[in-house]
């Protein structure tokens, strides 16, 4: 009988030792994770610290580099149209005019060309050329600006000289705002063109995004949709649109913001004039073709503070657009609940 409750309690030790032993170990592995997710968590935080650091610098850099052109000329800086290095007499008024209408231009293009583009893809396009046509846009994308600046200048341009803006100019000559906006000589570079150039680089990413939101959208709605008589049509404007449109305004938001920042493409057809002109076939230039023309040529401060305070003027540009488009999702989500 002793024998046997030595046995028992010779058991019951070797258990607790074992219990004790797997309870180290586990101990050891919940150290450990903490200690990882630990060094995770940091390396998180820093990241997202580092990218509003950048942020910050950027626009501290910006704003001081700018200051001694807005100390010169004031608010009159963002409303004159003169640009002369000779007399150092500068103002962004051309070059804040020719970036909002390019990029006007180019999103009046390429967003209803897109979204039709893309609903062809997901509803009516045969399975054998779906894919070929998809990845054939989205091979525009991988195409660098220089050579669309280069096509654009030697191609694209004399045809529109030769064709497209004497066809315009007479067929609104008598119009009373269109003969305004497609008057002048037939230059072929200047403002349309640029923002055609801007519409075919933009059209892609419109595209893609368009793509994707619209296969989203549950088969069954379009189906109810045909069921009870609808049309392509209907169904596009009615069903598709309505379920996607946080998606669309992201991929419209997304074409605009490389519209306003697209520098060599818009160097080689927009004609870099400093001049503001009610027609769009007139030469001009935008925010990011004047930086790159005159930065490395530019001679004294003021001339760089100059084109420094239209970089800061273009950030400025591009964060509203972000902010609108930030809110405008904000609220459309919140209507839909």
């Amino acid at each position: 009988m002793a024998a046997g409750e030595r046995d028992v309690s010779e058991v019951v030790l070797k258990d607790t030792r074992v219990t004790a032993s797997e309870a180290a170990s586990r101990s050891a592995v919940l150290k450990r994770l903490r200690l990882t997710d630990t060094i995770f968590h940091g390396l998180t935080r820093t990241a997202a610290l580092t990218v509003l650091a950048l942020l910050s610098g950027v626009i501290i850099a910006l704003v001081i580099g700018a200051a001694p052109a807005l100390g010169t000329f004031g608010f009159s800086f963002f409303f004159d149209e003169s640009w002369n290095p000779v007399t150092e007499k500068f103002g962004a008024l051309a070059p804040i005019y020719g970036t909002l209408v390019t990029s006007a231009i180019a999103m009046l293009i390429a967003v209803p060309v897109g979204l039709m583009i893309a609903f062809f893809l997901t509803e009516l396009c045969p399975k054998v050329l779906r894919r070929p046509i998809g990845i054939a846009i989205e091979l525009l994308a991988g195409i660098p600006s220089i050579i669309y600046g280069i096509w654009g200048l030697f191609v694209f341009a004399p045809f529109v000289q030769q064709y497209f803006q004497p066809f315009m100019i007479d067929t609104f000559a008598n119009v009373p705002i269109l003969s305004t906006l497609f008057a002048g000589p037939p230059y072929g570079i200047g403002m349309f063109t640029a923002g055609l150039i801007l519409a075919i680089m933009v059209l892609p990413f419109v595209t893609s995004i368009s793509r994707d939101v619209f296969d989203a959208v549950p088969p069954v709605l379009k189906e109810a949709a045909y069921g009870v008589g609808c049309t392509t049509w209907e169904v596009f404007r009615y069903v598709v649109l309505p379920f996607t449109r946080v998606g669309v305004i992201g991929g419209f938001m997304l074409g605009l913001g490389r519209a306003l920042g697209e520098t060599m493409a818009v160097t080689f057809v927009i004609g870099n004039a400093h001049h503001v002109s009610a027609s769009l076939f007139a030469p001009g230039t935008t925010i990011s073709a004047s930086i790159a023309n005159e930065f490395t040529e530019a001679v004294g401060d003021l001339y760089t503070s100059s084109l420094i305070a239209l970089g800061l003027i273009l950030f400025f540009i591009t964060f509203c657009v972000l902010a609108m488009a930030r809110y405008m999702l904000m609220r459309l989500q919140k209507q839909a609940g």
